[in-house]
């Protein structure tokens, strides 16, 4: 295989956090809310208040989660071996990647029979190929023309044209009369409904009479009319009997509708129910955050579980500890021994080999004596000659002849005048006495006498 054929898209890698929510979001997608029977078994009730069990019959078991705030409205707590009925929705467990219900009410066994019938008739006829919701067509947002395929004479007749009058009274309306029970019913049903295909006059086509017996609805259980409906050119509303009565007709059509009053408020949606609608996309969306924030709860749960003891955790940390000390303290004690002998030893060898040290210090400790008695000697000695020195000095002191009465004069530069010619008349001269100094005038100079 070539490099560019195994980088092709076929060979993207995903990672198994993305997997699961593809997989999560893909059975949300395809699998609505419905009723599922079971017995309950390992039923588990978490501190969080949130239910973990296993709903399971004769062959298969499904795991199943019911969060707190769905579980306190339960009414009573199933035990092991209950049989009940859930309504859920078929979730994946993106963390360990299990499928599982996630339970939005639970009831006890034997409420939902009739439910479970229509259940079972469903997948019978889904069987023989004529109700792959692959052909399901959206009906039109905006209805203009509505199509009936019933008796004129029908109550529910009356019941759709006052609902359509009442709801939506400028659309039009056409009827595709044919009997609707009967011998011979069936086949008149299937001919209208071929006769409004053909003509492709309205934009949604309502298949409807009201409740009876079996015996009553069975011209809707024929193959000719689910083969009719399955073949329209437009979008079919099935509106069959009560609430409670399933027929063919409803399986083949796009739309199911509980009555023929429900198949024409199918038909033509009011703006009431359009804000309706928004309403419920706004609470679908609630949902949604609701289940994400309950799933990070039941992640919360599980690692919960998995989580130990701090205290436990503690303990063997200590227990760790101490055997690590306990290797560390005999792995230092043996060398350590050792060293000490080993210093020991040098210490015994060191000893034998230094010399005595007693005369020396002897020795030297008079050699200091005599040396100090030689340095004291000498420093008097010099003493005596700084004395006699100063003294000297003393008299030759400039202080000491100005205290004797003399004085030192000096010009204004600071220069000694040692002789009459280096006055002059009116000149400023300094004159230094020993007790300070004074600024004196020349008044004239006389010279000596030759």
């Amino acid at each position: 295989m070539s490099a560019a054929s195994e980088s092709g898209p076929a060979s993207q890698v995903i990672s198994v956090s993305a997997l699961n929510q593809a997989v999560s979001r893909m059975l949300e997608r395809s699998f609505p809310l419905a009723w599922v029977s079971g017995e309950i078994s390992n039923f588990t009730r978490a501190a969080s208040g949130h239910w973990y069990f296993t709903l399971k019959d004769d062959a298969a078991q499904v795991r199943a989660v019911m969060f707190r705030g769905r579980a306190q409205y339960a009414g009573f707590t199933p035990r092991e071996g209950d049989k009940v009925e859930v309504r859920a929705l078929v979730t994946l467990y993106a963390p360990r990647g299990d499928y599982q219900l996630n339970v939005e009410a639970i009831r006890r066994a034997g409420v939902g029979n009739l439910y479970e019938a229509f259940l079972r008739l469903k997948e019978k006829l889904n069987a023989e190929g004529l109700f792959d919701p692959a052909r399901k067509r959206p009906l039109a947002l905006f209805a203009r023309t509505v199509g009936i395929v019933t008796s004129p004479q029908a109550a529910a007749l009356r019941d759709v044209l006052s609902t359509l009058r009442r709801r939506a009274p400028h659309v039009r309306v056409i009827l595709y009369p044919a009997p609707v029970q009967g011998e011979g019913a069936a086949q008149k049903i299937a001919q209208a409904i071929a006769t409004a295909s053909a003509r492709a006059e309205a934009d949604v086509l309502l298949v409807c009479r009201g409740g009876g017996s079996i015996e009553d609805l069975w011209s809707f259980n024929e193959e000719v009319v689910a083969r009719a409906i399955a073949a329209c050119s437009v979008p079919v509303i099935s509106g069959v009997g009560h609430e409670t009565d399933v027929t063919i007709a409803d399986f083949a059509a796009d739309l199911r509708a509980p009555t023929p009053t429900a198949a024409a408020e199918m038909a033509a949606t009011p703006r009431a129910d359009w804000l309706a609608l928004l309403a419920g996309q706004a609470q679908l969306l609630q949902r949604g955050l609701q289940r994400r924030l309950a799933e990070r709860a039941q992640t919360l749960d599980w690692l919960s579980r998995r989580l130990v003891s701090p205290s436990a955790a503690i303990a063997h940390q200590r227990l760790r500890l101490r055997s690590m000390q306990a290797g560390l303290g005999h792995a230092t004690r043996i060398p350590l021994a050792a060293a000490r002998h080993a210093l020991a030893q040098w210490q015994i060898r060191l000893g034998a080999q230094l010399p005595d040290t007693g005369a020396a210090r002897l020795r030297l400790g008079r050699d200091a004596q005599r040396l100090g008695l030689r340095m004291a000697s000498l420093t008097a000695s010099r003493r005596q000659a700084l004395a006699a020195l100063a003294a000297q000095l003393e008299l030759l002191n400039p202080q000491r002849t100005l205290e004797r009465g003399y004085a030192i004069v000096s010009d204004a530069r600071g220069h000694v005048l040692h002789s009459p010619d280096e006055l002059r008349p009116r000149q400023t001269i300094t004159v230094r006495l020993a007790g300070g100094s004074a600024e004196v005038g020349v008044a004239s100079v006389q010279k000596p006498l030759a």
